[in-house]
Parts: C-alpha cells; sequence; structure tokens
C-alpha cells in the first residue's frame, strides 16, 4: 500500500499560497468546516507512483499568537494535529514581515519547509536572497517558486515529493528571550517534562505563562485532566512576578524578539533591496498625516465622478430594453387569456419593480465594484486602514472598520459581509451597525438627481458634474462623521469595550489585473447583490400594487396611509408622501423615488421621469423647497438599511436585536438632524 503523508500548507494571507496548493492538488480536493467551526477548510491529493500526499490548506496567518478564530485555527492544526511537516510560503520580495511566523513554526519543533515564491517580482525590485545562507541560519530546506510559472511550480513540486526530512540537522539560529523570561521558561518547561505530550515543552510553557486559556483547555483535553496543577500553578506565578515586565506585556516581548530576529537574518541573507525605495516614496506620500485623507477622498471623488458620468448611459439603455419587453410579455399574458386584474398586478406591480430596481443599481454596481478592486488589487486599501485607524480607535474600535465603511459604498451588504475580517465581535457589531451610514450605490441616483435639481443647476456641463461631485462627496463626508460619532456612543454605552490591536499588512503594491479583477467584482459582488435585491423587489412590487389599487372608500390604501403620517411628516420638513415612499422603498432604496412620484401624481403604478427639469417641476408644485430637498437627502444618508441588507445582518449577526439596532440608530439620528434644521430654517425658506 501506498504511504500517505499528510503535510500543512501556511503562510501569511497574500502570499500565493492558494495558488500552489490548486496546482499541487487540482480536481482532487474537497472542502468542509472546521470541527464545530463556520471557517472553511480545504484539503487536497498529490500522487506519485510510490506516495499520496494529503495536503492541508491553512487560513492565512501572521503569527501563532492569533488574533482571529482563522489564525487559531491555523496555530492549532501546526500545533496539536499529525502531520509529516509543514510547508510555510513566503512573499520573496517583502520577506521581513514574512520571517516572524517562519521563526515562530521553527520554534515549535516540527519538520518545515520554506517556499519562497514571488521570486521573480524580488527580481524585479533588485532584491536577491542567499537562499543557503538562510537554509544555514534556519536550518531547514528552502525552495524558491513563482506561482505564475508552470515551471515553476513542477519544481516545486519534485521538491516536496523529494523532501527527506531535516530534523535534527544543527541550526545556529535559537531565539533568546530576556534572561528573567528564559529562567521561567525553562522552570516551567522542565516541569512540563513528565508529561507524555507531542508539542514541544518550550514552546507550551511559553504559552502558560502567557496565560493563554485556548492552549491550556486544549492540552487538558487530551490529557484528560488539568495540566494547572497547585505545583505548576506556583510556578508560573512565580516566574511571572520575578520578569522585569508585566504579564500584559509579555506578548509584546516575544513580538519584540522575533522582529529583532527576523531583522538580523534578513540583513545577513538579503545582499540588496535597492526597489523598496518606490514603495517607501508611495506609503510616505499615500500614509502621509498630511496628504493621506485629501488623496483618499481624491481617489473616492474619482471613482464617484466616473460612475456617476456613465453609469446613466447603461440604465437608460436597460430602461428602453425593459420598456420593449413589457410589451411583448403584456401581449403574450394577454393571449393567454389571464385576467386584466392579474396582469395589472404581473407587469405593473411585479415586472416594473423588478426591473427598476436592475436598471438603477446594476449600471453603478458595474462601474464602481471594478473600481474599488482595482484599488485593492493595487494594493491600496490597507493604507486607507491606516490613516483612518487613529480615529477609530479614538472611538473605541477597529481600524479595519475603515475597510468595511469604504465597501459600503458599492453596498452595504458587502461592507456588512466585509466586517468579518474584523476580529473582535464587539467591534465587528459596531462596524455592522454603522455601516448604513455610508450612503451606498443604490442612493446615489436620487441623490445625485436632488443635488442637480436644487443645488446646482440642470445645465449638463463638466463644471456643473464637478459641483455635484464635490456636494456629494461632502454628504459623504457626513456619513463617514455620523459612522465616527455612533461608533463613539457604542463603544461607551451598548458596547463597551477597549480597542483591539491587530496586525496590518501594508501589502507590497502591484500592477492590478484589470480583466480579471473586472470578471471578478461583478461575479463575486455584483451579480451576488443584485440577486438579493431581485429577491426582495419581487413580493414588494405586489404590496405597492395591492396598496395603490385596493380602494377603501373612494381613495386607495395608499392615499390613506399618505394622509395619516402627512402630520407626523411636516415635524421634520418632510410630508405623508416623502414618509410612505421611505417605508415601502425599504426593499430597496432605488424604488424610493418612483414611489413618491405614484403618490404625487395619484397613479396606480411606478413612474418615470423623462427628464429632470419636468421632475422639478412637479416636485415644486407639490411643495417642495429647498428645505425639503435637503431633509430628503439627509434621510436617504440615514435611514434604516434595505431589507437585503437586514437579511445579511441577521445571517451575519445570527440576531433580530442586531437588525432591530440596525434600523433604530441611523432612522434616530436621520430624523433628529431633519427636526433640528426644520425648527432652525423653517422660517428662512
Amino acid at each position: 500500500m501506498k504511504k500517505t503523508i499528510k503535510i500543512g500548507l501556511s503562510g501569511n494571507p497574500n502570499v500565493g499560497k492558494s495558488t500552489i496548493f490548486n496546482y499541487l492538488t487540482y480536481s482532487k480536493q474537497h472542502t468542509g468546516n472546521w470541527a464545530g467551526k463556520t471557517v472553511e477548510n480545504k484539503v487536497g491529493i498529490m500522487k506519485n507512483q510510490k506516495k499520496s500526499y494529503e495536503i492541508y490548506d491553512l487560513p492565512g496567518t501572521y503569527s501563532l499568537l492569533p488574533h482571529s478564530e482563522e489564525e487559531t485555527l491555523a496555530r492549532d492544526f501546526l500545533i496539536f494535529e499529525e502531520y509529516d511537516y509543514n510547508v510555510v510560503v513566503c512573499d520573496a520580495s517583502s520577506l521581513l514581515r514574512n520571517l516572524n511566523l517562519v521563526l515562530q513554526l521553527k520554534e515549535i519543533g516540527r519538520d518545515l519547509v520554506l517556499c519562497l515564491n514571488l521570486i521573480d517580482e524580488a527580481k524585479k525590485k533588485n532584491i536577491f536572497i542567499d537562499t543557503k545562507k538562510l537554509e544555514q541560519k534556519l536550518g531547514i530546506k528552502v525552495i524558491t517558486c513563482c506561482a505564475h510559472s508552470r515551471k515553476s511550480l513542477i519544481n516545486l513540486k519534485n521538491e516536496l515529493i523529494n523532501y527527506k526530512s531535516k530534523k535534527g540537522i544543527s541550526n545556529e539560529t535559537f531565539i533568546k528571550y530576556p534572561e528573567d523570561f528564559e529562567k521561567a521558561i525553562e522552570e516551567v518547561s522542565t516541569y512540563l517534562s513528565k508529561y507524555d505530550l507531542n508539542i514541544n515543552k518550550r514552546w507550551l510553557a511559553i504559552n502558560l505563562l502567557r496565560e493563554d486559556k485556548t492552549i491550556i483547555n486544549k492540552v487538558n483535553s487530551i490529557l484528560d485532566r488539568d495540566i494547572m496543577d497547585f505545583e505548576l500553578k506556583e510556578m508560573i506565578s512565580n516566574g511571572q512576578k520575578n520578569l522585569s515586565f508585566s504579564l500584559d506585556e509579555i506578548d509584546d516581548v516575544i513580538v519584540r524578539t522575533l522582529n529583532d530576529l527576523a531583522s538580523s537574518i534578513y540583513d545577513d541573507v538579503v545582499s540588496e533591496e535597492r526597489v523598496s525605495f518606490k514603495e517607501r516614496y508611495l506609503d510616505k506620500i499615500f500614509t502621509s498625516k498630511i496628504w493621506g485623507i485629501p488623496i483618499m477622498l481624491l481617489f473616492l471623488g474619482i471613482i464617484f465622478l466616473i460612475t456617476i458620468k456613465i453609469s446613466n448611459y447603461p440604465s437608460e439603455w436597460l430602461f428602453a430594453c425593459f420598456a420593449s419587453l413589457e410589451k411583448v410579455l403584456f401581449n403574450w399574458l394577454v393571449n393567454i387569456n389571464l385576467p386584466p386584474a392579474l396582469i395589472d398586478l404581473l407587469i405593473n406591480g411585479v415586472y416594473k419593480v423588478t426591473t427598476w430596481v436592475i436598471s438603477v443599481m446594476l449600471p453603478p454596481m458595474m462601474i464602481f465594484f471594478p473600481l474599488f478592486t482595482l484599488l485593492e488589487d493595487f494594493g491600496y486599501l490597507p493604507r486607507i486602514a491606516f490613516n483612518l485607524d487613529g480615529i477609530f480607535k479614538k472611538c473605541a474600535s477597529c481600524g479595519k472598520q475603515s475597510l468595511t465603511m469604504a465597501m459600503g459604498f458599492g453596498c452595504n451588504c458587502v461592507g456588512i459581509t466585509g466586517a468579518r475580517i474584523i476580529d473582535s465581535k464587539r467591534e465587528r457589531i459596531i462596524a455592522i451597525l454603522t455601516n448604513s451610514f455610508i450612503p451606498c450605490n443604490g442612493k446615489f441616483p436620487t441623490i445625485i438627481a436632488i443635488i442637480t435639481m436644487f443645488f446646482v443647476g440642470l445645465s449638463n456641463n463638466f463644471s456643473s458634474l464637478i459641483f455635484s461631485t464635490g456636494i456629494l462627496l461632502l454628504l459623504v463626508l457626513l456619513g463617514v462623521f455620523m459612522t465616527f460619532l455612533v461608533s463613539k456612543i457604542l463603544s461607551n454605552t451598548l458596547f463597551s469595550g477597549y480597542p483591539s490591536s491587530f496586525i496590518l499588512e501594508l501589502t507590497p503594491y502591484r500592477r492590478p489585473r484589470i480583466v480579471k479583477t473586472i470578471i471578478t467584482s461583478i461575479f463575486d459582488r455584483t451579480l451576488f447583490v443584485l440577486f438579493r435585491a431581485i429577491t426582495v423587489a419581487i413580493p414588494a412590487g405586489f404590496l405597492i400594487w395591492i396598496l395603490a389599487n385596493i380602494n377603501i372608500g373612494e381613495i386607495s390604501i395608499f392615499q390613506h396611509l399618505i394622509n395619516f403620517v402627512d402630520p407626523f411628516g411636516r415635524l421634520f420638513g418632510l410630508d405623508g408622501v416623502i414618509v410612505i415612499a421611505f417605508l415601502l422603498g425599504f426593499p430597496a432604496n432605488e424604488i424610493i423615488m418612483p414611489i413618491m412620484l405614484m403618490g404625487y401624481l395619484n397613479t396606480g403604478t411606478l413612474v418615470d421621469y423623462s427628464s429632470l427639469l419636468e421632475l422639478k417641476t412637479l416636485l415644486i408644485d407639490n411643495g417642495w423647497t429647498i428645505l425639503t430637498a435637503i431633509s430628503v437627502i439627509i434621510m436617504f444618508i440615514m435611514h434604516y438599511p434595505c431589507s437585503t441588507a437586514c437579511l445579511t445582518i441577521k445571517k451575519e449577526t445570527n440576531s433580530w436585536w442586531c437588525v432591530l439596532l440596525s434600523c433604530i440608530i441611523p432612522t434616530f439620528f436621520g430624523l433628529l438632524i431633519c427636526l433640528i434644521i426644520n425648527i432652525l430654517f423653517k422660517g428662512l425658506v
């Protein structure tokens, strides 16, 4: 029988690990969830004539001192599972920041192979690594690779097949912590030698001194007893008391020691690094305290400008196509002898609402998402998190929230799911609850139309476009400010706590893969979000048609509702039509303005407008002023999430309480601001 070799495949995120895994295993893969967890794991099979290799693609991790569920799972596999050897994949062009993990993996005493991937990028940057010297320093096998080259991957596969264990080879590198810490480690590890554990006793001693409860619980389950007996507790307590630093500083001491050793090795094995000047120069600009945020706003403004300018054309084309298809569909329904009322329901209810959502929502997403993903591919997004981390820390939140906030510009659903990157549950919930303060693509068309009609003018020239983009950017900054403010309030009340630490890797700048990025963003983000929107737009079409076409007395249910809420709306500078439009627009923000027109014109179906001039005239004839326009814009920025976002919040938090809070919080602040504006300026407008 063939012997099966079990291999772990580990490494930092974004080092090409998955590309290597996919090549080594091709179709011989399966995925599943870690026991009792939701994080996905991948296992693949690689074979040759004599042996079979079972390869585990572990979650990307920066450290064996984990900050997230994914890093904890990777650590637990590497420490506690039985495997023959571990292949740690590193980015050769960023070796220094990868060596920290390599040293920790070396410290646990398991058989280790170092794969230097992206060696071609390192050479392009004039980074030359002495692999023989690196092997000598680390005492492990070092293999170079380029994951984009089939020939290089074939060589890697052959190296792994022919690999022979290097356990026991002399190693001039050893990790030496401060003397008092080393003494405590030695005492505890000596005491642990009485236990029959297939775990490096020195590594275990370090983590017992750190009081890592996840490690203690794991060891207890293996031993089927509590390892922390009285004698060991006393030994650990005495060791901690004799340290020259506090218990809270142990992790910092470990990281500092590893970083110093990594820097020393790096200086010895890397002979030249001239290219880093370009990246350092770009980082000096993009992360500058003076220019960092203005440049971020400039990029965002350019994306808005392109989205606003281009998205109108495909939207108009889609409207025309759906209008032509509507006639064909209507004739077909008549020919199959459906009742007129049912035809009206299907066409003027379901069809019009659904096609309106598609026509208004799809073009901006197909433009915004690829542009945003190109920035992500270029490596700019971590710089945004770096620039905003200090502000979020002052709000007792996490810098990673800036990334989820940025994702919300395309769609709040993407921002909500993106909150998974935040390790702290408290901070993740805060990010989810505040994401709706960021206007999504579904809100932009109406906001831009109102800005154009009431604040810029209807001339379609470039200066008007720039001015409207500038106003839109100011409104976005209002949403960002409210995100900071509400995050601070939540951190001091319902979700009190201290901001967590996290490792933020400023990944190397890379040339964006334009075609792949566009295709991926369309399928992974645009179509995913659009499908969810359509699933809620269809039942919304039924409801809107029923309310507008079933009468109680001489007027429809829709008009009764408008009359009922009108006094409430007037308090906030709105009216009954606007309030009902926001309520019925819960399925999708794109249909709020059409519902307003349906209310003002008293029709039984959604109404389109042929020009902004006609729309402005209609709104003014129905009592709109500049104050009304401001109030509507404020409510567009700050009101409850759409139904798709609410479903996403429920899925991510598994809590209807969080869904309720996500609706109450932005709506409360939106109404509060509208009330203040209406009280202060009602007599002036």
